[in-house]
């Protein structure tokens, strides 16, 4: 991993900008600091940000956020994780609580359709850009080619992203073994699942024990978490209802940066501001630290004989994971005419002409508002 340390400032200014405008879920969001970390500032190498994202993936939590965590660490240690993730985390979280108090107030979510139908096409252009960069490095031969397309296959067939991840650099490792002869067996650690019991009440004290537990067992993308609080909020707890909780994950969808930020929403509707702080802090508390440890271990792990096959499968399938999200946001976000245009208009603008994404996904955020305005 590269040893130049940048400013906090240029920490700060870049995680703003991304939070503020990372709209689209956590492959929308790798394609914006591949483009930003990788192709812009030259932070690091495409093969070192493939790391820390099969690191991360490989972790619960918020995968994106934790990336975006793994990245400021290795410019500044730990200032330039907090500072990274806490840019990252804010705009999401302040923008979730505001509809959070609009819901309480008026009793509905504000429109935001003409700005996601705008925003949407531009992201799927994004991801289409990073999985195609990102691809052509981790697809080195033909055996990883065939390895990704499996890999795709089993995540259209529903299989648990981690089980994919595990399996490909599993896969990778032993053809690598074979291939040099017999070598010492690796184990394996793993982070243990801890459990809540059930809460007697609202209490600040069961309310963060709950979300910190979410953030310690949640693997996968949103609607993975949207289970998981199925199960505990409104199956066990009885604290929220089931279409309270569909507004709530709503809500953290049409807001830029982490979909994690639904806890805000939830925490509100639970017990206020307080209520909303205290269960954004429990989910995403246990990410800095286990970012932490992608960011100082990446390095080591990829010149280690074991450890640096089993990263080259787990690249493979996370550049998979991207590609099948990244078709599923396309299908949710090109339905028509207009928006299909809008996509291919800002793949050329991408490609062609290197346009800045942040202003991409500004423009088409405007134009889908306009659009269903006069439409």
């Amino acid at each position: 991993m590269a040893k130049t340390r940048s400013p906090l400032s240029e920490i700060f200014r870049l995680f703003l900008r991304l939070g503020v405008t990372g709209f689209g879920g956590p492959a929308a969001h790798l394609a914006l600091m591949e483009r930003e970390a990788v192709e812009k500032l030259g932070w690091l190498t495409h093969e070192e940000f493939l790391d820390l994202v099969g690191g991360c993936n490989l972790l619960p939590g918020p995968s994106s956020t934790q990336v975006a965590m793994a990245l400021g660490y290795t410019r500044a240690g730990w200032a330039g994780l907090v500072v990274a993730g806490a840019c990252f985390i804010l705009p999401a979280t302040l923008a979730t609580l505001a509809l959070a108090w609009a819901y309480v107030r008026y009793g509905h979510l504000p429109q935001v359709a003409g700005l996601l139908y705008g925003a949407k096409p531009v992201m799927v252009a994004i991801v289409a850009q990073a999985v195609w960069r990102l691809g052509r490095r981790a697809l080195r031969h033909w055996t990883m080619a065939l390895l990704g397309a499996a890999c795709c296959a089993a995540a259209f067939a529903g299989a648990p992203p981690v089980a994919v991840l595990l399996a490909a650099g599993g896969l990778v490792l032993v053809i690598r073994l074979q291939r040099k002869g017999p070598a010492r067996a690796a184990g394996v650690v793993l982070l243990p699942v801890s459990t809540v019991g059930g809460a007697a009440g609202l209490g600040l004290g069961s309310i963060a024990l709950v979300f910190a537990k979410l953030g310690v067992v949640v693997f996968g993308s949103g609607y993975v978490l949207l289970a998981f609080l199925q199960a505990d909020l409104v199956d066990r707890l009885h604290w929220v209802t089931g279409q309270q909780l569909l507004d709530a994950v709503t809500a953290g969808q049409v807001t830029p940066g982490p979909v994690f930020a639904t806890a805000t929403f939830l925490g509100y509707l639970l017990r206020g501001w307080q209520g909303a702080a205290v269960a954004t802090a429990a989910i995403f508390l246990p990410s800095f630290f286990m970012a932490a440890m992608v960011g100082a271990l990446a390095g080591r792990l990829r010149r280690s004989p074991l450890a640096g096959p089993f990263l080259d499968g787990v690249n493979v399938a996370a550049v998979a994971l991207m590609a099948e999200v990244g078709f599923a946001l396309g299908r949710a976000a090109l339905i028509d005419g207009w928006s299909w245009a809008l996509g291919l208009a800002s793949a050329a603008l991408l490609i062609v002409f290197e346009v800045n994404a942040t202003w991409l996904i500004l423009a088409g955020a405007a134009a889908g508002i306009l659009l269903r305005s006069l439409f």
